[in-house]
């Protein structure tokens, strides 16, 4: 019920066009009733016609004195039939008959796709937002989300999840306007007709009701199985296609294919059963329905035989059929829309998990405003763990400004963690990190960020122009300070060695370009945003000699009078910074100038002479 509520909710998001579909529902619902009840007429003047004589007798029904609705308007029409019947005849009243139910058929239809005209609209503006909305809270989830969980389950939710909900936006309104209503009308008209045969087809539909909820309750159980399992399906993919190199390297695509092909076939497996019982909810309902309407066409049928029926002629008796076969229509459809809401359920659940995950790093409520670095950045008695595992341990020193600080270390020393908990993309457990005493924690993520600029170990490129990928951050960048940063990282040559320059394409994550030139992009893009603190984590780890000896070069321009943390496994490169801090098992072993640390003899010269530094 909390599901239907939520998929009611998204449906009048946009209400106007909401309201328009329900509107334009009812009026279909008026016309289909209406283009059925014609058919008494038309049934009466071919099988008991009326003569012109006959017609004449008929008199204008009296409004004050009407017994209902219903038999006020049935006298109304009778009386516009028989007048036309006695100045034009029988023939020209039956042309007159026809024209009427194909008016109503006219509008009947005229009005039914008025209703997928603005339902087109609705479920595509419900879908979009749905998306808009999943995908902003994805870029706004902590980096421990991504961690811990796939980005194919992720994905499963943007992609499947959010189409099972553009289905149920459409049902959910039809299920509730325009569906009863026609239940509604078409019974009261039944019960107008004949309340006892009325009241005899209803006592068989429960027995309709009960199998259908129990594939309702079944469809929504592996419906919640398969679209995880798609997220499960959609991380093979995407680790598979990011990995393709590795896999033709060592021969492995058929390990990969397999490992494919297990996760697809169940996948296969669950979403057959999961249509199998969806599809099932249609047809057993009208076998159902229809099996009660034969038992009302016997009942009733062999009442009017018997001379004991419910009192009507053979012509009504057939309207009657014809408008109960009717009513099975808006109840299949519900019982098809409720298999429908099961599956849509299961899809919003996972997708209101992402949508309702709140975010571990918050702003502060009256956060402090900075924009400059004065003095420097501190790390006081600073701890950290990954759940219940110790990262560092007591880790304090001082970045100051214009100054550079290199992180030392074997993996898993904790150097990463260092350069990801400045700009917040985790929280320190214990200690606190300050720039120009000020705790990070007491600025907004927006400010902090705003004072780093990063460039990683892997260059991570959009598939863009060179000029958008060095402006990613700064979207008021012009030309030349594009070409200006581009030039401090040395990649202008190369850049212009395109056809197209800096409007290049890179591909995919860069794939066109050397492992080189993506990282002087990603250099250049950090000089551009000129901010006051510099994180290099292993800029030149992966490079060959000839990349490194040029993004080296471009390192220490970009250094040059900023304040930067420097990580780095080549010790070659970081003989120069002002202070070296050695890290193990997330701890401070030593720290020291280059000469001052090589004197000491102790962990980082070990770790010199093992990469022939010294």
């Amino acid at each position: 019920m909390k599901g239907l509520k939520q998929i009611m909710l998204l449906s009048f998001s946009y209400r106007r066009t909401a309201l328009a579909v329900i509107v334009f529902n009812v009026l279909f619902v008026i016309f289909n009733l209406l283009s059925m009840v014609l058919f008494v007429p038309f049934l009466k003047l071919i099988f008991d016609p009326v003569s012109a004589a006959e017609a004449a007798t008929y008199t204008l029904p009296d409004w004050e004195t009407r017994e209902s609705m219903f038999k006020y308007l049935g006298d109304y029409y009778n009386y516009v039939l028989a007048d036309f019947i006695s100045q034009y005849g029988p023939e020209r009243a039956l042309l007159f008959i026809c024209l009427s139910v194909l008016a109503a058929f006219f509008f009947k239809n005229l009005f039914r796709y008025g209703a997928i005209w603005y339902q087109s609209f609705l479920r595509m503006a419900v879908v979009k937002d749905l998306r808009a909305s999943l995908f902003k809270k994805s870029i706004h989830l902590p980096l421990a989300y991504y961690s811990e969980e796939k980005k194919g389950d992720l994905l499963a939710r943007i992609t499947s999840d959010v189409g099972e909900l553009e289905i149920a936006v459409v049902y959910i309104l039809e299920m509730i306007f325009r569906d009863p209503l026609s239940i509604i009308i078409q019974l009261t008209v039944l019960f107008w007709f004949s309340p006892e045969l009325t009241l005899f087809s209803l006592a068989l539909m429960p027995i309709s009701a009960f199998f259908i909820s129990r594939v309702g309750k079944s469809l929504k159980r592996t419906s919640e199985k398969g679209q995880k399992q798609m997220g499960q399906l959609l991380s093979v993919i995407e680790e598979s296609l990011s990995g393709v190199r590795i896999i033709k390297a060592f021969t492995a695509e058929k390990k990969a294919y397999d490992r494919f092909e297990k996760e697809n076939n169940h996948h296969q497996t669950l979403m057959t059963r999961a249509f199998r019982k969806r599809e099932l909810a249609s047809p057993l309902n009208e076998f159902l329905g229809a099996s009660v309407m034969i038992a009302l066409v016997w009942y009733g049928g062999k009442l009017i035989l018997s001379g004991s029926g419910p009192g009507m002629s053979g012509q009504e008796f057939i309207t009657f059929i014809i408008i109960f076969s009717q009513l099975l229509r808006p109840i299949s459809s519900i019982a098809g829309g409720m298999a429908f809401m099961s599956k849509a359920s299961a899809s919003l659940e996972r997708i209101n998990h992402i949508v309702n995950l709140t975010d571990s790093i918050e702003d502060p409520k009256n956060p402090v405003q900075k924009s400059t670095l004065d003095s420097a950045v501190e790390f006081e008695h600073v701890s950290f763990s990954y759940k219940d595992e110790p990262v560092l341990k007591d880790v304090s020193f001082t970045l100051l400004k214009g100054k550079s600080v290199a992180l030392v270390g074997e993996s898993g020393s904790g150097k990463s963690t260092i350069a990801d908990l400045i700009p917040r993309f985790y929280d320190v457990r214990s200690g606190a990190i300050k720039i120009d005493t000020v705790n990070v924690k007491d600025m907004t993520k927006k400010d902090l960020r705003t004072m780093i600029s990063m460039v990683t170990q892997e260059s991570i490129l959009f598939n863009d122009s060179i000029k958008n990928n060095i402006a990613f951050g700064v979207s008021s960048a012009t030309d030349d300070e594009i070409i200006a940063a581009a030039k401090v990282a040395n990649a202008h040559d190369f850049i212009m060695s395109f056809e197209n320059g800096y409007e290049t394409n890179i591909g995919d994550r860069g794939n066109k370009l050397s492992g080189g030139q993506k990282q002087r992009i990603s250099i250049a893009r950090a000089v551009l945003t000129n901010a006051p603190i510099m994180i290099l984590d292993e800029a030149t780890s992966a490079l060959d000699t000839e990349s490194e000896k040029l993004v080296q070069d471009a390192l220490e321009k970009l250094m040059r009078n900023r304040t930067s943390l420097v990580i780095a496994h080549r010790l070659s490169t970081i003989k120069n910074a002002d202070l070296i801090i050695v890290l193990r098992k997330g701890e401070i072993v030593e720290q020291g100038t280059h000469s001052d640390l090589i004197a000491k003899n102790g962990y980082y010269k070990s770790l010199c002479e093992i990469q022939q530094v010294i």
